[in-house]
């Protein structure tokens, strides 16, 4: 899974060969002619490095808010996740189930609040991710370490191979759809007002917070804490747990991952089942995006949900798997 990058492309849409490469190798992520040295990318460490210390200002600021404002904020934060789990990641970029307009533009408005790219690079980066996971393709490539795979690669111009390998992706579903290409294209305006402006003012205008602390909780604190959540599915789920399904492969099943990022830490299962829309063989439990996703599709929101059948899980399990539960 991703998170922001402060020199991603922008634009128009154009080709599917031209968008698939897009961005990839955008300004300040070239590699070098060897692909072998990592060149640091200053501007995102200073930006990220502000942005935590900003959230650690913002705990001190915790017991004068008011309880409204906290709930807020964790109101926020899992809107936040929505936009990533039940958005970019179990939609858009896994095609695990079907959305209907309204639903897709209210991920796509969770996805600007998320601010960890725009849906169409975070889509692309992903199925890059998963083609060629644990390899010098994989953007977060958990082999070269917890802090690479957590945050130090966006610290870092892109290796060459996620570059080249990118833009041989078939990104033309993303292309097709019209709610993709709108928050692309206003995705800098969509990410001013969902992730910073809309959490900060909500609480300043109806129950009277000061800015000031509902900016440093509803909004600062709040987006520090969902990146890392992202980024432990990058880091954690491909270190630490149990393999059932497949153990030649990184990604285990964490459960403290799978609180946190709201049922994307049966990670095992969901590199092994990329396709079942739940990301887990459990359904509902420790699922709240499956939750949603579930309720979004009794309100007639969502539709043809897809699900790893459990014959075909078992006989995974039995050929591959661990040994493990």
């Amino acid at each position: 899974m991703q998170g922001p990058a402060a020199d991603g492309d922008r634009g128009p849409a154009r080709s599917a060969r031209e968008l698939s490469g897009a961005g990839l190798g955008g300004r300040g992520r070239r590699p070098d002619a060897r692909g072998q040295r990592s060149t640091i990318v200053w501007r995102n460490v200073v930006l990220m490095s502000l942005l935590h210390l900003g959230a650690l200002y913002s705990l001190l600021l915790i017991p004068q808010a008011q309880p409204l404002t906290l709930l807020w904020a964790y109101f926020c934060f899992l809107v936040t996740a929505l936009g990533v789990t039940a958005g970019a990641h179990r939609l858009w970029s896994h095609r695990s189930y079907k959305a209907k307009l309204p639903l897709r533009i209210f991920l796509a408005a969770a996805n600007s609040m998320a601010f960890q790219n725009d849906i169409f690079e975070w889509s692309r980066d992903h199925r890059v991710h998963h083609k060629y996971s644990e390899t010098d393709a994989d953007p977060h490539n958990a082999r070269r370490g917890f802090f690479f795979s957590h945050i130090g690669w966006l610290f870092v111009r892109k290796h060459r191979d996620v570059i080249e390998k990118g833009r041989k992706l078939d990104v033309t579903d993303l292309l097709a759809d019209p709610v993709v290409q709108f928050q692309r294209k206003y995705y800098k305006i969509s990410v001013v007002l969902m992730c910073f402006v809309l959490p900060t003012v909500v609480p300043w205008c109806i129950w009277g917070e000061t800015l000031w602390n509902s900016y440093f909780l509803a909004s600062i604190l709040r987006y520090t804490i969902s990146l890392n959540v992202t980024w432990l599915v990058n880091s954690a789920a491909h270190m630490y747990g149990n393999r059932p399904y497949d153990k030649c492969i990184s990604p285990r099943q964490n459960p403290l991952v799978t609180l946190g990022a709201i049922g994307e830490g049966f990670h095992n299962y969901h590199h092994t089942f990329p396709f079942d829309y739940s990301a887990s063989e459990f359904g509902l439990n420790f699922n709240p995006t499956t939750w949603f996703i579930d309720f979004m599709c009794w309100l007639g929101l969502a539709t043809d949900r897809k699900r790893a059948t459990k014959s075909m899980i078992e006989a995974r399990k039995a050929r591959t798997g661990d040994g493990s539960t």
